[in-house]
């Protein structure tokens, strides 16, 4: 499919997090020190939007029940149940755009 523009890199301050609807899909973009990382934004749990969630370091935690994914590689750190990673997507920076690959 190619590489879609997600936003501007100044909408997307370092420590914070966007969501984005993508082809269909709603991904969840992250910057971590200047750096951007994009999965996708719904909760293998229980189906919950993780931009309502929190932001620390690379570890996203989900506003519904706690669950924890690594932004950078979409794994799930901890959660008391087995639940799918997530999927992850490469970013790609042009200029001040902020582009995912699908």
């Amino acid at each position: 499919m190619g590489k879609i523009i997600v936003g501007k890199i100044s909408e997307i301050p370092a420590g914070k997090m966007q969501k984005v609807s993508v082809d269909g899909r709603e991904i969840l973009v992250a910057n971590i020190g200047g750096n951007y990382y994009a999965c996708d934004d719904t909760c293998t749990h229980a189906g919950a939007s993780l931009a309502e969630g929190v932001l620390e370091g690379q570890t996203i935690t989900c506003g519904w029940h706690g669950a924890k994914f690594n932004c950078m590689s979409g794994k799930l750190e901890k959660f008391p149940a087995k639940i799918k990673d997530l999927k992850s997507y490469r970013t790609v920076i042009e200029s001040d755009n902020v582009f995912v690959e699908l």
